[in-house]
């Protein structure tokens, strides 16, 4: 009697950790390999005592899902893929725990809802990555995995690989393309009530109407939540305008906001403005855990994006954080302005090391504490008292609070947006990414820009002629960035999630930054694409 693994029609290729989640290709992503890892990482979290994040045999366990085709249905485009929240679903039951669904919900309402309970989740998003690809993300009963958790769940995954593989092929749920045999399957409908508690988390610790007398444009797209952000400016009293709502997935990276979306975002806004004024537009990525934040020009009309790190630092002033955790490669006008005195040590990139350094701060005392990322994504690690109202600590990457935050302080002071940010130390921050480039090659760079003569090839490659200085130092944290002596900072990482060569810029000037991720990833020979060339031959 032959095997699932002998039957499969198809070559299996594993689902990885990335920077935070899983990710991979659509093409790639069976129910067959999504149910062997979410169950794997189910039985894991049963393992674990509660204290933990572990879980007990015939807990609720929640699921919920963003708007991505291949989340909740089959897509004949993407080689038949999809239905990943079902797999998940299946994987949980399984694994001995009672799966809730609770409907298409921002990443954050699901962590809220779960975490209140005490209880484990699993979101199924691709976040802000490309639309081929998919992927999920797995909480415990006490927030997100840990980084020194995957390993001993990547031998889960090992050990339950090989008994599913093993499974004779008549006594397995799955067919030769690796979806379940029975076809598709009807997701139960969400309640709304995470949805409503995740609502009522902002309504209650924002008082009475503070954002009254703005008009603010939302760019809903296809952000799962999209109506969620609508409805909650409107309770807070802006005049809130949706503009650009998508049934076709979007793909927005909030860390990289090229021209080309400026200006479609730009369009929006002037078809707004013939029917009335706009003092900021705002958004989120797919899963809804990371802003988008553009302020307007008054005289020109013109929309400027301002970078998550920079709004991060707003937003910790308002909450009056006694400490911030930031990675590498956050906006170094942090180390120059009033936080740096309750700045902790910077972590790698991703929320995980993100929510390890807020941990080692409330263990020093700490009692106001809160991190973000370069993306904008904001995370609390305490509860947060303001004008005594309680906000409860939410470690995990949020787009509502940082929006909601920079618009009231911005009411409170009477400022625009532009005004507000002009306040900051005068840094400024741009983003820009290679897509299809081999995480393999770009990790070869990395190693290579690691050794002693490092300084000496980046010499050629970022060119007097281009406006760079000499090398200063560098730092290997999470990447390699690179100081200048004319206070350009060029940070270059490959993705955790995908094949893609990312290059952070600061300098003093909003062009420059510009100018910097321009030159980094221009094709054919930017920077990015000489490093290749030098290095890879």
């Amino acid at each position: 009697m032959s095997s699932l693994r002998a039957r499969l029609a198809y070559e299996p290729r594993d689902l990885q950790f990335g920077t935070s989640g899983r990710r991979g290709e659509v093409l790639h992503l069976t129910q067959l390999e999504v149910y062997i890892n979410a169950r794997a990482e189910v039985e894991y979290l049963l393992s674990l005592e509660r204290g933990r994040g572990g879980l007990v045999p015939g807990d609720d366990f929640y699921v919920a899902s963003d708007l991505r085709p291949s989340s909740t249905a089959y897509v004949a485009g993407q080689g038949g893929r999809g239905e990943l929240a079902q797999a998940v679903m299946r994987a949980v039951r399984d694994g001995g725990l009672q799966p809730v669904y609770l409907g298409r919900i921002p990443t954050p309402a699901l962590a809220c809802y779960a975490l209140a309970r005490g209880r484990g989740s699993i979101m199924v998003t691709g976040s802000h990555i490309p639309f081929d690809r998919n992927g999920y993300k797995t909480n415990t009963s006490a927030g997100e995995l840990r980084k020194d958790q995957e390993q001993p769940i990547h031998d889960a995954v090992a050990r339950l690989r090989r008994r599913i593989y093993e499974q004779p092929f008549d006594q397995s749920p799955f067919d030769e393309q690796g979806r379940f045999k029975q076809g598709h399957q009807e997701l139960p409908a969400g309640s709304g009530e995470a949805a409503a508690e995740y609502l009522g988390r902002y309504t209650s610790f924002f008082p009475g109407r503070p954002l009254a007398g703005m008009r603010l444009l939302v760019y809903q797209h296809s952000a799962v939540g999209r109506d969620l952000l609508l409805e909650v400016l409107q309770q807070l009293g802006a005049d809130a305008v949706p503009a650009g709502r998508s049934d076709t997935f979007v793909p927005i990276d909030t860390e990289n906001i090229d021209a080309a979306q400026l200006e479609a975002i730009q369009a929006l806004l002037d078809a707004a403005v013939g029917r009335g004024r706009i003092d900021a537009v705002v958004s989120t990525d797919g899963d809804s855990d990371r802003p988008l934040i553009l302020g307007v020009d008054a005289t020109a009309g013109r929309a400027r994006f301002y970078g998550g790190d920079l709004a991060g630092m707003l937003v910790a002033e308002y909450l009056g954080a006694d400490a911030v955790v930031v990675p590498v490669s956050c906006n170094d006008a942090i180390d120059r302005g009033a936080l740096a005195t309750v700045l902790e040590p910077k972590t790698r990139i991703g929320s995980p090391f993100v929510i390890a350094g807020m941990e080692q701060a409330r263990q020093k005392g700490r009692r106001a504490v809160c991190g973000w990322e370069a993306n904008g994504g904001f995370l609390t690690g305490s509860d947060i008292v303001r004008g005594g109202r309680v906000l409860k600590a939410l470690p995990t990457r949020d787009a509502l609070l940082p929006i909601l935050a920079v618009l009231s302080s911005a009411r409170e002071k009477g400022l625009s947006l532009e005004e507000l940010f002009g306040r900051l130390p005068r840094r400024f921050s741009r983003a820009a990414l290679l897509k299809q480039f081999p995480r393999p090659a770009a990790l070869r760079i990395v190693e290579r820009l690691s050794q002693p003569d490092a300084a000496a090839l980046l010499g050629r490659v970022f060119t007097p002629d281009e406006g760079f200085g000499a090398v200063e130092r560098m730092d290997y944290t999470d990447g390699v960035r690179i100081w200048f002596a004319n206070g350009d900072v060029a940070h270059l990482r490959p993705s955790g999630n995908a094949d893609e060569f990312r290059i952070y810029a600061v300098a003093d000037t909003a062009e420059r930054a510009g100018a910097i991720a321009r030159i980094g990833v221009a094709e054919p020979d930017g920077i990015l694409r000489r490093l290749e060339t030098r290095v890879l031959g």
